[in-house]
């Protein structure tokens, strides 16, 4: 019996993640700490990729596929299924040691995202879009948004200002829409550039879950564009998702 969609996502982006904590550790006995990460982040997106486009042409020969580590291929703009996969999202975190690193693995067809599968392979976890999962209840306390842990945006900071919210440095974009998720964090905002792959399975597992996922002024998030440029990114409980953008509209005031 074939694999469904939400299945196989989640069978490759768990398989994914574990080949490239094996490429980790066997690259751990060829460096010294601190050295060589140039070919480890360069090594795991290679083989991560590899395995990811030769399952989905050997489980789906008549889909297309945009990937982060292929040139992309004007073709499945006209393709009814496209699947969109990051086979590393976060290299930095990867060749760093961390755990929040991700491997994202989306099916766009009909014209929306329909499966999706984010491996946490540091968390040994996977999380997919059927059977969704349930998002804890909230934390009392202060609204906490997952940010850059180098560079949060200057829309988070302005948000953080008017409601008063806490900024949680985070890895990956995929851990932390993934955070948004596991109840760790109540949103995750992002701005200044991003693509496809780096947002559609979070996007396909958040909203599965009931979360809210839009741009950041509110607009649909649209796959399989021409320019797979996608800048901005919110993903939020849905009680909060209102005051988020509403905070995100007001203008910011100069300091005095």
């Amino acid at each position: 019996m074939a694999s469904t969609d939400a299945a196989l996502a989640a069978r490759l982006a768990t398989e994914a993640g574990a080949l490239l904590l094996a490429v980790r550790r066997d690259h751990s006995g060829v460096h010294e700490p601190g050295t060589g990460t140039r070919e480890l982040r360069d090594t795991g997106d290679r083989a991560a990729h590899r395995f990811l486009a030769g399952e989905l042409r050997r489980e789906r020969p008549d889909d297309a596929v945009l990937s982060e580590e292929a040139p992309d291929d004007a073709a499945r703009l006209a393709a009814s299924r496209l699947w969109i996969v990051d086979p590393l999202d976060g290299t930095r975190e990867f060749a760093e040691g961390r755990d929040d690193w991700a491997v994202h693995v989306a099916l766009w067809a009909g014209g929306d995202l329909v499966a999706g599968a984010v491996a946490l392979p540091g968390l040994d976890t996977t999380l997919v879009s059927e059977p969704a999962p349930e998002v804890p209840a909230r934390r009392d306390g202060r609204v906490r948004i997952a940010v850059s842990r180098s560079r949060p945006p200057a829309v988070a900071e302005h948000v953080a200002r008017v409601l008063d919210a806490e900024l949680v440095g985070v890895g990956s974009a995929g851990f932390k829409a993934a955070a948004v998720v596991r109840g760790e964090v109540d949103a995750y905002l992002h701005s200044g550039g991003q693509y496809e792959w780096d947002s559609a399975a979070p996007v396909a597992v958040a909203r599965a879950a009931g979360l809210h996922a839009s741009r950041v002024d509110g607009s649909p998030l649209l796959y399989n564009q021409s320019d797979p440029y996608l800048p901005d990114l919110l993903v939020a409980r849905p009680e909060l998702a209102d005051a988020l953008l509403a905070a995100v509209a007001q203008p910011v005031r100069s300091a005095r």
